[in-house]
C-alpha cells in the first residue's frame, strides 16, 4: 500500500534514512512524506502497528525485481531424465544405458527408468521386473530409489534420484 490507500489510525513510521521517527496517525505520516517529496510505503502491514517507511516508489519497486531476480538465478532446477528399457535386454545394453544414467545423475538431475512392455511381453510381467531390480544395482552407488517400480498400463516406471 501507498500514501493515500494506507487507512490505519496508527503506524510506526520509519524516516528516508532509516531512523525512527516513532507512532503517529497516517495523515501526519503522509505530511511529512510530502514534506520530503517521497512516498510514504506500508512495509510491514501485519505489524502492531503497521510499519511504514518514507522512500522512493519507484526505487522500491525497482529493487524488489531485482531480489526476486537474484532469488531465482540462485535456484536450480531438477530435471527429469529418462531411460527406456524392454523387458528382453541384454546386460551390455542395459550397462550402456547405467552409464547415460549415471552422467544425468551426476549432473543432480532425477532419472525415470520405464521398462516397456508391447504385445506378447504383457503376459511375463512378473518375470521381467528384475529388469528395474538389475539397472537399480548397477547404479547403487550413486543413486537411490526414490519411487519403487510401479505398473502403469504397459509401463513400469521407477525414480532413481542422487544419494545425498
Amino acid at each position: 500500500m501507498i500514501n493515500e490507500q494506507i487507512r490505519d489510525k496508527e503506524i510506526r513510521l520509519i524516516g528516508s534514512d532509516g531512523e525512527q521517527l516513532g507512532i503517529m496517525s497516517s495523515r501526519e505520516a503522509l505530511k511529512k512524506a510530502e514534506e520530503a517529496e517521497l512516498d510514504l510505503i506500508k512495509i510491514a502491514p501485519k505489524a502492531q502497528p503497521p510499519v511504514c517507511k518514507i522512500m522512493d516508489y519507484g526505487k522500491y519497486r525497482y529493487e524488489l525485481q531485482k531480489k526476486e531476480k537474484e532469488a531465482k538465478k540462485k535456484q536450480k532446477s531438477v530435471e527429469i531424465k529418462e531411460i527406456r528399457l524392454s523387458p528382453n535386454v541384454e546386460i551390455n545394453d542395459l550397462k550402456t544405458k547405467a552409464n547415460n544414467a549415471r552422467k544425468f545423475l551426476e549432473k543432480g538431475d532425477k532419472v525415470k527408468v520405464t521398462l516397456r512392455f508391447r504385445g506378447r511381453e504383457m503376459a511375463h510381467i512378473s518375470s521381467s521386473a528384475h529388469v528395474l531390480d538389475d539397472f537399480a544395482k548397477l547404479l547403487e552407488d550413486i543413486s537411490v530409489i526414490s519411487k519403487k517400480a510401479k505398473l502403469e498400463g504397459r509401463n513400469m516406471t521407477m525414480f532413481l534420484e542422487q544419494k545425498r
